[in-house]
Order: structure tokens, then sequence, then C-alpha cells
């Protein structure tokens, strides 16, 4: 297989800050009970990490090819190796605010490297697209195995204890570990580079002209509302399991692994079907069984909670089903991500492809916080499924602005300005 050695890099740096971003719904629980902190207050958690994710992206995006995505993905695992390390040894919200912080910005650099590499090793839009979501699904698995090994580091014989910081210890030798692989991968990067280099502020002026292209404001907009999507969800999901399902706080991290594993094997599917039907087709269909499946849930849920008497499920077998369907979300909500980054991407010359990563990341960031700090509000002032129902807000948006950017998309490619011209993505 061409390039395997630094697709298996691609793989890993992916897999573990999947481990490490996706743990803030984790942390948002945990830090609660260790650190005595309301909804609203854990709630900034997401912005720490999605704002250091989008002011590193736009201060680093307009010379990303300058640095060279390898030497950018290998500072950023270096230095987040040595933040787990000290992870342990730290007390208090402030350390867990910078600790996102440092995997945010670091997570900047890994982004819109493994973006602009994926165009460097493949040849075709469908190659793309497909490669994109294998990426993406391996994201997807990090987290679900987060949600396994946060667990084994609680001690649930004494609550708000501090023990589970040292999950970090774990963390940091996996980064080690992807640092080795990287090190030891080739990547050529030539074709990255602009034939007559410009300086900083002509790059950041090339980054704000991508900004006047209709294609890619829409983009922004599908960008933004997908991840304000997904993280209000994802976020606050072991927090709804806990307070809303009255499931145990282990148990309730563990079962926000069927989001995260539905949203890997919706990834990986999407990687072998994107290849063959309409992508603008096959995300409608998903949209629309994303909003049937909260429009049923939530009501269900509400049932059983008023059924229930017990104070607490600790027990797999005591679980509500309900409580393993509406995670299942993940399921159609998997394959929009990725299958919209690769349009915009493969629909520019290879050299602006670490410009449009930056802004993909940026905006990315900016509805992950917006849909976190909604999210933690509603939550705590009119419950976990009022939030929740808040979702059908972005679906609906979402559904609308991907019919603008197909229409854009295919006036893009029938004037010949995308960077593969042999065919449209279907």
């Amino acid at each position: 297989m061409r390039h395997l050695k630094i697709k298996l890099s691609l793989f890993l740096n992916y897999f573990v800050f999947a481990m490490l971003l996706n743990s803030v719904g984790t942390v948002i629980l945990l830090v609660q009970k260790t650190y005595h902190v309301s909804k609203s207050e854990v709630a900034v958690l997401e912005p720490f990490k999605d704002m250091s994710i989008a002011i590193v992206s736009f201060l680093v995006t307009s010379f990303i090819t300058r640095i060279g995505y390898k030497k950018a993905m290998l500072t950023a695992l270096a230095f987040i190796s040595i933040i787990c390390f000290l992870m342990p040894f730290t007390h208090g919200l402030l350390m867990v605010e910078l600790l996102f912080a440092s995997i945010g910005s670091s997570f900047a650099l890994i982004k819109m490297s493994v973006y602009g590499s994926i165009g460097l090793i493949t040849t075709s839009e469908k190659e793309h697209i497909s490669l994109m979501n294998f990426v993406e699904s391996f994201f997807g698995v990090g987290i679900v195995i987060s949600y396994f090994v946060f667990p084994l580091f609680i001690d649930e014989d004494n609550p708000g204890s501090s023990a589970w910081l040292r999950v970090y210890y774990l963390l940091g030798a996996i980064t080690v570990t992807a640092f080795v692989l990287l090190l030891t991968s080739s990547l050529d990067e030539s074709a990255a580079k602009t034939e007559h280099p410009e300086n900083m502020l002509a790059d950041i002026g090339r980054m704000f002209r991508l900004l006047l292209s209709p294609l890619v404001l829409v983009f922004i907009v599908c960008a933004f509302f997908y991840v304000l999507l997904e993280q209000s969800i994802m976020s606050w999901l072991p927090t709804f399991n806990h307070d809303v399902l009255k499931l145990g706080e282990v148990l309730s991290i563990q079962m926000a692994a069927i989001l995260s594993g539905s949203i890997a094997l919706g990834r990986f599917l999407a990687g072998l079907v994107l290849k063959k039907l309409n992508w603008l087709i096959v995300l409608l269909i998903c949209l629309f069984f994303a909003a049937a499946l909260v429009l049923f849930a939530m009501p269900e849920i509400k049932n059983f909670l008023n059924s229930y008497k017990g104070s607490g499920i600790t027990l797999l077998k005591d679980v509500p089903l309900i409580a393993f369907v509406f995670p299942l979300i993940g399921l159609v909500l998997a394959p929009v991500y990725p299958a919209i980054n690769s349009v915009i991407l493969s629909s520019l010359p290879k050299p602006q492809h670490g410009l449009m990563a930056g802004l993909i990341i940026v905006f990315s960031a900016l509805g992950g916080s917006t849909g976190s700090l909604i999210t933690g509000n509603i939550f705590e002032h009119y419950g976990g499924q009022t939030a929740f129902y808040f979702s059908l807000i972005p679906v609906i948006v979402l559904a609308v602005a991907l019919i603008i950017f197909r229409k854009l998309q295919q006036k893009n490619v029938s004037g010949k300005t995308v960077s593969f011209h042999s065919s449209s993505i279907h």
C-alpha cells in the first residue's frame, strides 16, 4: 500500500488527540465532583480547548507550509507529551483549563498538518474523501477508548478524589509513541509549497481572500453548525447520563462511549459508501434520521423518568434501553463533517490546503465552544432534555446550508477551478 507508514502515523496522531480532546465530556463530569464547581463554571472547559485551537490556527495557518506539516506535528506531540506527564502533579480547575488550552493549541497544529498531508498522499477526489473518513474514524475510535480508559483511574470509593489525573501518564506514553512513529516516517511536502513564497502578511491576505469565496463562506456555515451540534451532545452526554438518567459516575462515562463508537462506525462506513453515492443525498438522509432520533428519544426518556422510582443505576443490566438508543445519533451525524471538509479541500489547489485547513479549524472551534456553552447553560437552567432538544435547530440550519453548498460546489467544478478536474465527488 502506498504511503502506508505515514498513513499509520496520521491515524495514530488523530487517535491520541481524540482521547485528549474529547475527554472534555468526561472531565466536565469529574471536575464537578472533584472541585465542586457548577455546570456553568465547568462549561468553560470547551472554550478553553476550542478557542486555543482557533487562536493558534489563525496565527499559524498562514505559514504552516513554511514550517512543514511533519515538523508541526512533531512539535505538537512533543509539547503535549510534557504536559501529560506534568498533569498528575497539578490541582484545581485552573490547571484543567490550562490543560485543555494546551491540548487545543497542539491539536491545531496536528489537524492542519493532517488535513494538508491527506492532500499530498491522495490523487483523486474519491480517494481524498475516503481517506478523510478513515482518518476521522480513527478519531472516533480514540474517543471510544477514552471513555473506558478514564474510568480505570476513578476511585469510586472516594468521591471527589483526584486519582483520575493519573490517566495522563498513560496518555503521555501514547503521545510519545506517536512522536516516534512520525519521526521515522517520510512525507514529501514539495507539492504543498508555493512556487514563489510570499511573506507572512501576504499569506494572511490569501487566507482572508478565501473567505470572499461564496463556496468557502457557505462551507464555514456548515462546519460551524455541525461542530456546534456534535459538541453540544458529546460534551454533555456523560452529565446527561448522570443527572437525567440517574446512572452512576463510571457508568455515565462508559455509556457515553456508545455515541463515540457510533460516530467512528459511521465514518468508517461513510468511507465506503461515499465512494459510490452522491454525498449530498447521503448527508441529508443522515440529518433527517438525526432529527427523528431526537424527537423519538427525548419523550421516551421522559416516560422512563416518570416511571423510575430508584435512587441511581450502577449496573449495566439496569440501564434503560433508551439510554442505548439516543447515542446512536452519532451513526447518522458521523459522515457530515469529514465529507464537507473533503469537498472543500479537494475543490482548492494543494498549496491552499493549509490555509483552508486553518479556516476549518478556527470556525469548527468557534462552533464547538458555542454549542457547549449554550448547552451547559440550558442544561443548568432548564434541564438536560430541553438542552438536547436544542440540537434540532443546528440540524435544520445544516440541512439548508448543505444544499446551497452543493450547488456552489457544482458551479465551482463546472468553472474548472478545482484541483482535481476529472470528476466531481459522488
